[in-house]
């Protein structure tokens, strides 16, 4: 096979620090090192052998978008109660048999599952 891995999943913001903060201090991800000619400004993390890296873009129509990251865990209820202590407004999802989930939108309104499997899934 050609392609590995998917290695980094990027996102357009308005606002880097605002970002840092989310990303950083409310989802607990870890910063990851960005070089320092990488382009344009932003921030990286890691999550696992995944990096989430995000960008400065102004004028991205994020709010409006259904594109999404979806990120496992397995302490949805603790995740929903900390985002929701935050203000983050929160959107239910779409059931699916056997997928605890929710929606959420970052502060330059990149939409953002966060998923926790109840029963594993059919083969």
């Amino acid at each position: 096979m050609l392609l590995k891995r998917v290695a980094h999943v990027n996102l357009s913001v308005d606002d880097v620090e605002a970002a840092r903060r989310f990303y950083g201090e409310l989802l607990g991800l870890a910063p990851a090192p960005r070089p320092p000619d990488a382009g344009r400004a932003g921030c990286w993390f890691r999550l696992g052998e995944l990096e989430l890296h995000v960008s400065l873009e102004s004028g991205a129509d994020n709010p409006r978008s259904k594109r999404h990251v979806a990120f496992e865990t397995d302490s949805l209820d603790e995740l929903r109660a900390r985002l929701a202590a935050a203000d983050v407004p929160l959107e239910e999802g779409r059931p699916i048999a056997g997928l605890r989930r929710f929606f959420a939108r970052d502060p330059s309104g990149n939409r953002l599952e966060f998923c926790e499997w109840s029963e594993p899934l059919p083969a």
